[in-house]
């Protein structure tokens, strides 16, 4: 059932779903959505308790709160975690609950949290992803490189006769992998982008003898100069995307370029920072087992200011800024104090054009740890002179400027711009 599950799905996402406005989607996700809620109201004792009621707001913390209460699995809390903490430690990950894959979120919002997919969800999933990331021109015989901290059935769904797929574990050694990507010679690479750039770094020094048809960056924020120096490495027209954490699949990059929300499998509500920041709300109408109805995240999303020339229906957007948890917080001159987008303060390393990696952490309300690749005399200046300019713009007291050679964990996801005080 699962494979022709997987094919079926991959059919109608590809070729047979098809919407030509926005009223035609909207209809669609209303009924879809009506559908999941009187599934619901049957199958988890939380939803049953709110029948009649106005749908409650939920986020990561509540989620793992009403943990027992709102899955419709049966699965407990502590043996979820200790599934999934077990396949951390032993790096096994094909041990699950019943027919029920288990995973731990990586914790970057402050809440560890889990996550599970049933073996139909996981058939859902592989023919989604796999109908909206395959190249037009090719959809057999690819090799599929997936670099991720953690592997989870889920993933390897997509295995196949048609489709390899060879996980490679971010905890191994690095140079281990090159050895196996050469041999293997991948047509498909995914991995964050934190990977992407060393592989690359491999390829220019002729080390990583691989040619991918198609990159797609995941699990972390793409920046645009690290996707145009990607491109130039690798030799492609586009970095694709994957906007994919715990909560689902919400989006992916068209052959345009442009990163657009999967309307057709997630409602999404808007919480509005600004004309086009927002946190998005969404409810996903075909997970069953773990429901994400009206699940606040607290990613920044920014609405693209045109349509994609791709014509597509699904909302197009400029770019995935950060957390809710990145937004620096300062000392304000004419109000008390004053919050900053991570974009404003990214913005100040991506105007010295002698950065290439870097890093900035608020320690403090008056204290920035900058991470460089490049710390003479001369950046440095350059950096605090940027610094400058946007406290000046923005109306806040300059804070102090702490230069640290750049870093970069392997094991860690890279976090550009990271708020690390309340």
């Amino acid at each position: 059932m699962k494979k022709s599950l997987l094919i079926s799905t991959f059919m109608k996402v590809r070729w047979l779903q098809k919407w030509t406005t926005r009223e035609q989607l909207e209809k669609y996700q209303n009924k879809k959505v009506a559908k999941q809620l009187l599934y619901m109201q049957k199958h988890s004792p939380f939803y049953a308790n709110h029948a009649g009621e106005a749908l409650p707001l939920m986020d990561k913390e509540k989620m793992m709160r009403y943990f027992d209460e709102l899955n419709t699995v049966g699965i407990k809390k502590e043996q979820a975690f200790d599934i999934a903490l077990k396949g951390e430690r032993t790096r096994n990950f094909q041990e699950g609950y019943q027919d029920i894959s288990v995973g731990l979120s990586s914790g970057t919002s402050g809440n560890r949290g889990i996550f599970f997919t049933s073996e139909k969800e996981q058939a859902i999933w592989a023919g989604t992803i796999l109908a909206k990331m395959l190249p037009k021109k090719q959809l057999l015989n690819h090799k599929l490189a997936f670099f991720l901290r953690a592997d989870n059935q889920l993933y390897q769904t997509i295995d196949s006769q048609a489709i390899q797929l060879a996980y490679f574990d971010m905890y191994q050694p690095f140079e281990g992998h090159i050895d196996r990507l050469n041999h293997y010679q991948p047509t498909i690479l995914i991995a964050p982008p934190s990977v992407l750039l060393r592989l690359a770094q491999e390829v220019k020094a002729q080390r990583l003898k691989i040619q991918p048809q198609r990159v797609i960056s995941i699990a972390e924020i793409l920046e645009a100069r690290d996707s145009d120096y990607l491109k130039q490495c690798f030799k492609v027209p586009v970095i694709h995307q994957i906007y994919q954490c715990t909560e689902g699949f919400l989006g992916y990059t068209c052959e345009h370029g442009t990163l657009h929300l999967n309307e057709d499998i997630v409602k999404f509500e808007k919480e509005y920072l600004d004309e086009r920041r927002f946190y998005p709300i969404i409810t996903d109408f075909t997970r069953t087992s773990q429901p994400m109805l009206r699940y606040r995240l607290n990613d920044i999303l920014v609405e693209a200011d045109q349509p994609c020339s791709c014509g597509s229906v699904f909302e197009a957007i400029e770019k995935i800024e950060g957390r809710e948890d990145d937004i620096f917080v300062f000392k304000g001159i004419e109000q008390e104090t004053v919050a900053v987008y991570p974009d404003f303060i990214r913005r100040c390393l991506l105007f010295v054009s002698e950065v290439r990696e870097y890093q900035v952490q608020q320690v403090a309300v008056d204290r920035l740890v900058i991470k460089a690749d490049d710390l003479s005399k001369e950046v440095q200046e350059k950096i605090n002179q940027e610094f400058v300019r946007l406290a000046a713009d923005q109306k806040f007291e300059l804070p102090d400027l702490i230069f640290q050679p750049y870093e970069q964990e392997q094991e860690k996801k890279m976090k550009r711009i990271q708020r690390c005080v309340e």
